[in-house]
């Protein structure tokens, strides 16, 4: 996700070709969430390598084919996702399972069965939507500690507090789950995504659980990426660097983020934007 419409002039050139460079001048990491719809190509893939630095952290969506349509039973997508991804080489920080609401504790065995037979040089992460998981969380745990895996937590606590106030918020309200808090890591790179709401103010606030979790998690020697974001996302690249700027104000050896660039300074639009 770094072709967001809204940030196009303000933390994005205005033309399509470079947008993920300019991304990276913002934040280290991205949600690959584009690849839950469609596979991309090696070269598109090679493209986003070249405009990204050697650290910079791909967490990307596994298809949905794979995940939703088959539900794990059928995994004959996988060996072209993989193919595809290969150019990122240690860009892909995770592969990011998420699993559909209707995938409950019943279904750990399939769960268990897809994961022990994935590929051990890459790292993977488990989105669970069923909140009977957080119930009873030990026995899926148990599956993902059995492989290294991790649970990827999302926050949704703070945006359902009290009833949407816009367009934007009302629609987030309809789609986003309704998770319990969750806030333990099962490996040395815990990631979390968190939803805020429209007011900056109400996104801050209900982030602040979190800056000494993943304080902790640092004094650890964790390796944590957080996601922040908003029900239009219109601000999240700016809302990212105050997250860290607060959890660096605890822990002060953090490295820093880019320098961002400096918006006067993107480009006009050259042609359509692409994705693709």
């Amino acid at each position: 996700m770094w072709s967001l419409k809204s940030w196009q002039g303000r933390f994005l050139p205005h033309s399509g070709s470079d947008r993920l460079r300019s991304y990276a001048g913002w934040c280290n990491a991205v949600e690959g969430n584009t690849t839950f719809y469609a596979t991309p190509s090696r070269e598109t893939v090679a493209t986003w390598a070249e405009q990204t630095p050697a650290d910079f952290r791909f967490v990307l969506k596994l298809p949905r084919e794979i995940t939703h349509s088959h539900r794990l039973a059928d995994v004959s997508g996988l060996p072209e996702f993989l193919r595809a991804i290969e150019p990122l080489g240690d860009r892909t920080h995770a592969l990011w399972v998420q699993l559909p609401g209707s995938f409950g504790p019943g279904d750990l065995p399939v769960l268990s069965r897809f994961l022990r037979g994935l590929p051990g040089h890459l790292r993977y992460a488990v989105e669970v939507r069923d909140p009977a998981f957080f119930h009873d969380p030990h026995r899926l745990e148990e599956v993902l500690a059995g492989v290294g895996a991790e649970w990827v937590p999302f926050d949704t606590t703070e945006f359902f507090r009290t009833p949407p106030t816009s367009d934007a918020e009302r629609d987030a309200w309809m789609k986003k789950p309704r998770m319990p808090l969750r806030t333990v890591a099962l490996t040395d790179q815990p990631i979390v995504r968190y939803l805020g709401r429209d007011a900056v103010d109400r996104t801050v606030g209900g982030w602040q659980r979190w800056v000494p979790v993943v304080a902790g998690w640092l004094r650890e020697g964790r390796s944590p990426t957080v996601f922040v974001h908003t029900p239009d996302n219109a601000d999240a690249p700016a809302l990212c660097r105050r997250f860290h700027d607060e959890v660096r104000a605890l822990v002060p050896e953090l490295e820093p983020l880019p320098v961002s660039p400096d918006p006067s300074s993107l480009p006009e639009a050259e042609g359509p934007p692409t994705l693709f």
